[in-house]
């Protein structure tokens, strides 16, 4: 299972994962001991944080600052821990780390309680549809375990993520650095008389597996190879096997797989997941950016749609201005024909004036033009069609989550 963390820098994510790891004997020794000799050149205590931040430069700022992946496991599965930035400037890679999660931690302090960035990363939660939750408030110790400063905080946040359809599957009091309540109940806490955070994720159902999917393979290049016309992709969904009969979306030419290609090997079939080549059985044209499916359950193609959009750049985007839009690995030129609604992502609030335009780390709910068609599909289904982002003079500008496709 795939789990992000998220909250407001400094609330203490990169320590809580450290213990994790450590709590669950999942990092080498010497690891560990490299973590204690950096911390006592840099003066410091033991800082479980530092298993995470491996960059020099995030251990003398004390801020994570690119999304990275980790790996462990209780006795019940394998988890990928994709540990989200918090500070502002880096929320793009937030939201790169929690679309590809199936679930979230959200981490509050308890001290300084629900900040801008923790609103902020919930609503990015929300848009994103995400439903397995759990929020762990932090730093326990700093409030002296005061059971009354939880339920307060508790409440808070509890009110705040039903504004944004978010109904947190639990929310734990914890202090990471210490262990308490993560891998075991806290002797500090007698009065919570919930599970533990390991035990919390483990009751998580994990959801269908993309294997039993219908097939969606885009097509990243084509490649001449020993005389071999290979098609080149990653399978987002499904299986492909030799002599399956394909569909090339958008133009819905079929054909079928000659053979499945794959380096330094010969296989008959591939799965959800492998970066894989084919031959076809016909010589198709079939380009970058084209979606190849079986017959049946297929895809959408459109040219308008409406979407919730994360506007990150600092520079104004106004309406009718031509953008790149990139969904899988599909290139479109876009634009932005109406901004249906404009939301403040921290405040939530409602956003009426300049309608036409959205501003740094406002939301907006849109319609957006393609000047070619794309291929879409349900965001909770296939979300690599279901998702895309808007580049600006090369410049990632925006991440947003297809809802609807929109009549001609």
């Amino acid at each position: 299972m795939n789990i992000v963390f998220v909250g407001h820098v400094d609330h203490g994510k990169s320590t809580l994962i450290g213990r994790l790891l450590y709590d669950t004997k999942s990092i080498p020794e010497d690891k560990i001991e490299e973590v204690r000799k950096t911390c006592e050149m840099l003066g410091k205590e033991m800082e479980f944080g530092f298993m995470v931040d491996y960059l020099q430069e995030e251990r003398e700022q004390g801020i994570t600052i690119d999304t990275c992946q980790i790996f462990f496991k209780t006795e019940k599965r394998n988890y990928v821990i994709i540990d989200a930035p918090g500070h502002v400037e880096f929320i793009k890679n937030m939201i790169t780390g929690a679309s590809q999660a199936q679930a979230a931690i959200l981490v509050i302090d308890a001290k300084e309680g629900v900040k801008e960035q923790t609103k902020r990363h919930a609503y990015i939660l929300g848009m994103l549809g995400m439903k397995k939750v759990i929020v762990l408030i932090n730093k326990m110790d700093l409030v002296d375990y005061k059971e009354e400063r939880f339920q307060e905080l508790k409440k808070e946040i509890t009110e705040f993520l039903k504004k944004i359809n978010v109904e947190p599957s639990y929310i734990i009091p914890i202090v990471a650095k210490d262990g308490d309540n993560m891998a075991n109940k806290s002797e500090k806490m007698g009065w919570y008389k919930g599970k533990t955070f390991l035990n919390c994720l483990d009751s998580f159902n994990l959801p269908e597996e993309k294997e039993n999917r219908s097939l969606r393979f885009p097509v990243q290049d084509v490649y001449k190879i020993d005389g071999k016309r290979i098609v080149a992709g990653r399978i987002e969904s499904g299986t492909i096997k030799q002599g399956d009969e394909i569909v090339v979306l958008p133009e819905k030419t079929k054909t079928r797989v000659k053979s499945v290609e794959k380096f330094l090997e010969n296989p008959e079939k591939a799965e959800t997941g492998e970066s894989i080549g084919i031959t076809t059985e016909d010589p198709l044209f079939v380009e970058r950016g084209n979606v190849i499916c079986h017959p049946g359950n297929l895809p959408e193609t459109a040219s308008s749609i409406k979407a919730n959009v994360f506007w990150m750049s600092k520079e104004d985007f106004n309406i009718g201005q031509i953008i790149t839009m990139k969904i899988a690995t599909q290139e479109v030129s876009a634009k932005i024909e109406k901004i249906e609604k404009k939301i403040n992502s921290s405040t939530l609030e409602e956003i009426n004036e300049e309608k036409d335009k959205l501003k740094n780390n406002e939301v907006g709910t849109m319609i957006i033009k393609t000047l070619s068609p794309i291929i879409i599909d349900n965001f909770n289904y296939v979300p690599e069609l279901g998702r895309f982002v808007f580049e600006k003079n090369m410049v990632t500008s925006a991440g947003g989550i297809i809802t609807q496709k929109q009549k001609v």
